[in-house]
């Protein structure tokens, strides 16, 4: 046919080169390497039951046609989600760009600088309008930022409420119902019991730790809150408040009531709705709680040559560190989503928003007074943006609806009196007339003349915000579109990313993002819906949610699925739980262990911990396996208790494991379920699959197996699919009813999680068909087993399946090299040393201390494999010049690395080796060399001394940019 299958385009080895790599690998063909890499008791007798792959030109009418049913209409529904205006700059240039989507989690620092920087204008960013002290990178989303307010104040609890078991949490009634709906979640395995009700009505005790409102309430209605906070401060309570970012740029920051945290959603700044998502959560709190906040932390530090320079800061893996004494099994932010949010702010400075916010009130208040003159009684006195509006008698909500649906309108229908309107910065006047164009029709009442708008406050001027914010340069520096650009592309060149060469990372899987995948992510059919529209406004997305949902249970061969968790440890979590409630549903509430493997990644035991489970691990043998006999005497043991196995297949260690069927039997004639962490689906898809091995729920990366690109560090998404005995207790949701009477509450905000991006693995796999996504696992393990065939000699591969082949990745010991006196170079040396040669670092240390996890991915072509090899193979020569005493022991080139530009064309260069060394050891590396943003940099020095916003690097700038006086 006259297109091409997409399945050449995202495999990156030509069928020509296959048997150039199976040679070297020394397989007599591609059947043959499966079969001595995949034990056969594993492998499925039938292919997966999908259609064949259609070419890009063919999935693009498809994709169009769906998203045709979705209806776009004017939504005033409000509760957390607003409709936006995304700046075609940042649209354009961080959105639509690989460059920006393609980079990985910020670990390695010294090829990050550029979204590092970003994130850290968008801490700024938060703590200013909060009026906090300190702020992390972003969290999912508001409902699981609230929930995880509530487990920071409950584990800080002081000694005196601990003595007293201060368990109780008040939380307002007039929250939003998503949010709520979280707490619940998450409330209950920690022991930790809700009071619901009016928060002037409520009196403290020593029993609460800790309350959570919200502001303005979920009503629209502006509350008082300083009193009610003095008063739990009083009995040594703690106060969350879920904050509207927009509103807080006029209204009075909650910092300035002394309250501990402050939380919420910058979906407002920028981000299309998506019918859900992905948005980036905002949490914020005290200087004091530094060491115990959730998520990541972007700070400054200074690298090698004492320039200032940033990183993550303090926990950023505390999970890998505490595991199942995790407070958090935060993984996944919502990074690319921040760096939007940011830069809006950025964009529109402090006059813009303003401007905005006074829009978005002004607005609110005209239609409020011309409503109340057309016979209809708008009740909050004080409010921001949203109205609460009350029918006279002779109107019903079926009348209003109506007349609504009939101009494509939503309003969001509190009940048969009342009605709220939320409105946004893309309310026009135009939608004013339209708005009171419904309520006179509905009340026989003539449409008024509208004038013009009046910019006006209609809240009490005792609400209104007198502290001044970003104050800083790089908010009034980049207004015209020209610096702006020039800005967002500045910071890109600092930043690796897929669009530099291939990021190896083991356990992460760093695939091809193909551009036709991400083309309808930006289309208003799938960003402009709000997620509570009515399920006919959204055709498109449940036709869509449908097909990728049967794709992915025939893949993993469950019967059900569950969009809601919103990134790979929130399917965990979720797995979990519904777990959990299966026992209880029969009556087995007691069941509370979870044997893990002491290789597992460290939201394992986090997430376990986190819905009330007891860890018990089971060790791994010498050859990286996990311990059957001792998995076998552990089950046994706490059978009577025993709750589920929590594993990952391949294993950690990236190995097939050939007794999972055994291990998974077991865990089950002792009574428990097995929740398989769907990580390394990679090596999985069309081989093998999680109900075939004997699994009961497994979580999906859909932004590792299924091409969701990472974004710097999120968005995730991971979704669960459960076999037929747990699709009763898939999480619900409290506005979207999407489940049944035995569901678990809400673990994510919205229905659906984050399902703008679900387009993307539709687009995958509709166009690698069944057949395709079986060759991309294989050309997975082909290019894995290349790697470690080529690279054995030089860094051993650690483990290997029982007959000498590596899954889709693999461990490079690198311990000899350290312990070795006369070389002392680390597995970080090497990590840093790859960025010399334009490659980013594999991880580092995981899951074996003192080593390289390195997977390629089957979008890797042969060349770019070739390229990394031969850049390790001479790493490796330069280990030895230092073992060998031909280099010196401390200053040479992986001691050094990275190194920058400004360092090797410095007028000083006092080094034992040459500046062609030092950036240029391969002679193909001046074709396309990347300089990393900065030495290496000083994560000691960072924690000792830590800066979470971007003064110091804004004075920085100053000096040398000429920012004075700007206004």
């Amino acid at each position: 046919m006259a297109t091409d299958q997409f399945v050449l385009r995202h495999n990156g080895p030509r069928p020509y080169e296959v048997e150039i790599m199976l040679k070297k690998i020394g397989a007599s063909s591609m059947d043959a390497l499966i079969d001595e890499t995949v034990p056969k008791n594993i492998r499925l007798e039938m292919p997966l039951n999908l259609p064949e792959g259609i070419s890009e030109y063919e999935y693009a009418i498809k994709i169009k046609e769906i998203a045709s049913k979705n209806k776009i209409y004017k939504s005033y529904i409000g509760l957390g989600y607003y409709d936006t205006i995304l700046p075609a700059v940042i649209q354009r240039n961080i959105l639509e760009n690989p460059g920006w989507y393609t980079s990985y989690t910020p670990y390695q620092a010294e090829i990050s600088q550029g979204r590092l920087e970003t994130l850290l204008n968008f801490q700024t960013v938060i703590t200013d309008l909060t009026g906090m002290e300190i702020t992390n990178a972003s969290l999912l989303d508001e409902a699981t930022a609230a929930a995880e307010a509530m487990l920071m104040m409950f584990n800080t609890r002081s000694r005196n409420a601990v003595k007293n078991n201060a368990n109780i949490l008040f939380v307002d009634e007039n929250i939003f119902p998503q949010t709520l709906d979280v707490i619940k979640t998450r409330s209950n395995p920690a022991g930790i019991e809700l009071l619901i009700g009016k928060y002037n009505e409520f009196t403290f005790n020593n029993k609460v730790f800790g309350a959570i409102v919200q502001y303005p309430a979920a009503d629209g209605k502006i509350n008082d809150y300083r009193e009610f906070t003095q008063k739990a401060h009083a009995v040594d309570a703690m106060v969350a408040v879920a904050a509207d970012i927009m509103s807080l740029v006029l209204l009075t920051p909650p910092g300035e009531w002394c309250v501990d945290i402050v939380v919420g959603s910058a979906q407002r700044f920028g981000v299309p709705m998506g019918f859900g998502g992905p948005h980036a959560g905002y949490f914020a709190t005290m200087d004091k709680f530094k060491r115990t906040m959730p998520g990541r932390i972007i700070g400054v530090t200074v690298d090698a040559t004492g320039k200032l320079a940033l990183r993550l800061s303090l926990q950023m893996r505390e999970q890998h560190i505490k595991r199942e004494r995790a407070t958090s099994n935060i993984c996944t932010a919502q990074a690319l989503l921040a760096t939007m949010a940011g830069m809006y702010a950025v964009y529109h400075g402090k006059e813009g928003l303003v401007r905005i916010a006074n829009h978005i009130h002004s607005t609110a208040g005209f239609v409020s007074e011309e409503l109340n003159k057309l016979g209809y009684k708008q009740e909050n006195v004080d409010y921001f943006d949203t109205l609460k509006v009350m029918f006279p008698a002779n109107v019903k909500v079926s009348d209003i609806e109506k007349l609504a649906l009939e101009r494509k309108v939503n309003f969001r229908y509190i009940s048969e009196k009342y009605i709220g309107i939320s409105i946004d910065e893309t309310t026009l006047p135009g939608d004013v007339v339209t708005i009171l164009e419904i309520f006179a029709k509905a009340n026989n009442k003539p449409i008024p003349e509208i004038p013009d708008i009046p910019e006006k406050t209609y809240f009490d001027k005792k609400y209104s915000r007198t502290k001044d914010f970003f104050t800083l340069n790089v908010f009034k520096a980049y207004r015209c579109e020209s610096e702006m650009m020039r800005y967002i592309k500045k910071l890109e060149r600092k930043d690796f990313s897929l669009t530099h060469s291939m990021i190896s990372l083991g356990s992460c899987t760093m695939k091809l993002n193909a551009a036709v995948e991400m083309l309808p992510l930006s289309w208003p059919e799938f960003g402009a819906i709000h997620p509570f529209v009515p399920k006919d406004q959204a055709e498109g997305y449940y036709q869509l949610m449908d097909e990728l949902g049967k794709d992915l249970c025939e893949i993993t061969g469950f019967e059900a699925i569950s969009y809601q968790p919103n990134s790979g440890a929130a399917g965990e979590y979720a797995g979990l739980m519904v777990i959990r409630q299966y026992h209880i549903g029969r009556g087995e509430g007691h069941r509370n262990v979870a044997i893990i493997p002491s290789s597992a990644h460290g939201t394992n035991p986090a997430s376990a911990a986190m819905a009330g489970m007891k860890v018990v691990v089971v060790e791994c043998d010498d050859k990286g396996n996990i311990n059957v006999e001792d998995l076998r005497s552990k089950a046994v043991q706490y059978k009577d208790d025993l709750s589920c196995f929590m594993v990952t297949y391949p294993s950690t260690h990236g190995v097939f494991e050939s007794k999972i069927k055994e291990m998974n039997s077991i865990i089950h004639q002792n009574g428990g379920l097995v929740y398989m962490d769907g990580a390394n689906m990679n090596a999985q898809v069309g081989l093998t699959n999680p109900a075939h091995l004997g699994a009961d729920v497994c979580h999906l990366n859909l932004h590792k197996t299924f091409a969701i690109p990472h974004g710097g560090g999120g968005p995730g998404e991971g979704p669960i699919c459960v076999a037929k005995h747990l699709v009763d207790f898939l999480p619900s949701h409290p506005v979207v009813k999407i489940s049944g009477e035995k569901s678990i509450h809400a673990v994510a905000s919205a229905p659906y999680g984050s399902a703008s991006i679900l387009t993307i693995s539709h687009a995958y796999i509709k166009m690698m068909g069944g057949n395709g996504l079986l060759e991309a696992t294989k050309y997975a393990i082909l290019n894995a087993n290349y790697l470690a065939s080529c690279l054995n000699s030089f860094y051993p591969v650690l483990y290997t399946g029982e007959n000498g082949r590596v899954a889709h990745e693999m461990i490079l010991d690198c311990r000899k090299f350290k312990h070795d006196p006369n070389t002392d170079i680390s597995e970080t040396d090497i990590a840093k040393r790859l960025m010399d040669y334009g490659f980013h670092a594999p991880t580092l240390s995981f899951p074996v201390h003192g080593t390289l996890m390195v997977e390629p991915t089957e979008s890797e072509s042969l060349q770019e494999l070739d390229r990394f090899i031969e850049s390790l193979i001479n790493i490796r020569k330069e280990i030895d010049e230092v073992t060998t005493g031909i280099a010196d022991k401390k200053d040479n080139v992986l001691k050094n690395s990275p190194h920058t530009q400004e360092v090797v064309v410095s007028d000083k260069w006092d080094h034992t080796y040459g500046r062609k060394k030092a950036a240029y050891p391969l002679k193909w590396i001046s074709e396309n060399k990347f300089w990393p943003g900065s030495s290496r940099v000083d994560d000691a020095y960072g924690d000792r001394n830590l800066v979470c916003t971007c003064a110091p690097i804004d004075e920085y700038r100053t000096g040398i940019l000429n920012f004075h006086g700007l206004k």
